[in-house]
């Protein structure tokens, strides 16, 4: 709303409020789940009571007799509304709700709190959505995100799933090496839509850092929280690897699209000490619930997974609408039933609006931090180069004196350790070196050393990589010719040209050494396809 603003010559001018002033809609978090039940509609009218009890709470009031009948409804009651509305048709039959309430403790902070039923005629199950939403002044929200506990009142009373798990809030503790298999299975499983907040125990403690009972309260049905005792953690480093596993105490977020050659740094790490300061304990908590809470936004999908209030508002006028019509209502009725859509339509495009300005904020924000980031690891790969050239500079190597790995089940981690940020092993060659049939791991790892540096020296300066040439004793670098393969690499398919071999044609898996790779730019690294056996193509 504009406001006046008198001038020093006396003449008014209309002003626009300034940017302290303006109230921001600001999405915290999305749930969305089918309810326990065979009967859809009975399911379905079972959960809206739950929220009727719910919303009674929160508005401090009981609510009008439309309410339990399952008719839309206003009401509003000292600065707290609660509103409904709800339909039915050939395909869908849909309630939702909207309760908004301030904020007990700061001044003009508005939470706002839509949930959506429904079910389909003769469908198997109804489904159940909900979404926090917070309005404020504040440049900067400063809350620690939190499920609202109709979520567990829901998944108490009648029962809430995803995936075909039910929601539970209380941790799942690893108590065998069986369940710690089945972690892994879970974390590496396609279909999981919900990040798993992994909490280690260190050793010679019985807890985890953080308080586990409560994140896994208020990130019910947006994040699964696991605890793994020190006892166990090795399952996950044996299957995983160093980089990608958490142990002694740590806590890790592992994202749905979990793989065995995921990016380390888009599964966040939080170190904790075994006895972590409250602050410390807090600020990984925190960190933690909005992680879970910004990817229950990015994962699903408004108008798809999740309704908006709005939208089955919108469609319940319609339908009223096109009732009155059929019956042929009296002009004032349809009239009537227009002004309230109008009133709806003018209501949703505030919010739309105070929402498209908060997305347009938060992207100029994103894009300035992943400038920043950007920047930050130009600067460490040109670290890292100045400091590997320094070293040569002064007649050393920058791998002298290193340790070979001396089994298989060493080796994945001996790459991490020794050639990270020049050779990375991906997802399919770290997989095969734990079953390895070669009988002379310490030959494959001399190999990775020849690519880390010289093979990686002559591509940083702008040689093509055709380097036909021996590499170790009986080994040579040399095309795959008709052995050539497609190659998934994060989003982008590579083509791998080029193999490390030994002489010979056998095929004996003890005796022959394949080591597939690929440059890639965008890293300046070296990417192990799989290694070390020979593969099967089209051509063998």
């Amino acid at each position: 709303m504009n406001s006046l603003e008198i001038r020093t010559g006396g003449e008014p001018r209309l002003t626009a409020p300034k940017e302290s002033a303006r109230v921001r809609e600001r999405e915290l978090l999305r749930v969305a789940g089918q309810l326990t039940g065979a009967d859809a509609a009975a399911a379905a009218q079972a959960a809206r009571l739950e929220v009727l009890k719910w919303a009674a709470q929160q508005v401090g009031d009981q609510l009008p007799e439309a309410a339990t009948e399952g008719r839309s409804f206003e009401h509003l009651r000292g600065g707290r509304t609660c509103i409904a509305a709800g339909f039915t048709d050939d395909h869908r039959a849909l309630w939702a709700l909207r309760v908004d309430r301030p904020d007990a403790n700061v001044a003009q902070r508005t939470w706002t709190t839509e949930v959506v039923v429904g079910h389909a005629p003769g469908g198997a199950s109804a489904l159940f959505s909900l979404r926090l939403l917070a309005s404020s002044p504040e440049t900067t929200l400063q809350v620690e995100p939190a499920v609202p506990g109709l979520v567990r009142q829901i998944a108490t009373t009648c029962g809430l799933h995803q995936s075909g798990s039910r929601l539970d809030a209380t941790p799942w503790i690893i108590q065998s090496e069986d369940a710690a298999h089945e972690l892994v299975a879970a974390l590496l499983s396609p279909v999981r839509t919900v990040p798993y907040l992994v909490c280690s125990v260190a050793e010679r403690e019985t807890q985890p850092g953080i308080n586990s009972q409560m994140l896994a309260k208020v990130t019910l049905g947006i994040a699964r929280v696991v605890v793994v005792p020190a006892a166990y953690t090795w399952v996950l480093t044996q299957h995983l690897g160093k980089p990608l596993s958490v142990f002694n105490g740590a806590v890790r977020a592992y994202m749905p699209g979990f793989s065995y050659d995921a990016n380390p740094y888009a599964h966040r790490l939080f170190f904790i000490d075994p006895q972590p300061s409250e602050e410390r304990a807090k600020s990984t908590l925190t960190a933690l619930r909005w992680l879970a809470a910004n990817e229950s936004i990015r994962r699903l999908h408004l108008g798809a997974d999740v309704l908006a209030f709005s939208a089955v508002r919108e469609a319940s006028l319609d339908v009223e609408r096109e009732l009155l019509k059929q019956t042929g209502s009296a002009d004032t009725e349809q009239l009537r039933a227009a002004q309230a859509q109008i009133d709806a339509l003018k209501d949703d495009l505030r919010r739309s609006v105070e929402t498209q300005q908060w997305l347009s904020d938060e992207h100029t924000s994103i894009e300035e931090h992943a400038q920043s980031l950007e920047q930050q690891l130009r600067g460490a790969q040109f670290r890292i180069q100045q400091l590997l050239d320094q070293i040569k500079a002064r007649g050393d190597e920058p791998d002298a004196g290193i340790q070979l790995p001396e089994s298989w089940d060493a080796f994945a981690d001996w790459c991490d350790e020794v050639l990270g940020g020049r050779v990375a092993l991906s997802g399919r060659a770290r997989r095969e070196t734990k079953s390895a049939g070669f009988d002379d791991p310490q030959t494959a790892a001399r190999c990775l050393l020849w690519l880390a540096n010289e093979y990686r020296d002559s591509r940083i300066n702008g040689a093509s990589g055709d380097l036909r040439k021996p590499v170790d004793e009986g080994i040579h670098n040399e095309r795959c010719g008709a052995d050539s393969f497609e190659f998934g690499w994060g989003t982008r398919k590579v083509s791998v040209e080029w193999h490390l071999k030994n002489g010979g044609n056998t095929r004996d898996p003890r005796r022959c050494l394949r080591i597939y790779y690929f440059w890639d730019e965008e890293s300046q690294m070296v990417v192990i396809a799989t290694m070390p056996a020979h593969i099967r193509t089209g051509a063998t």
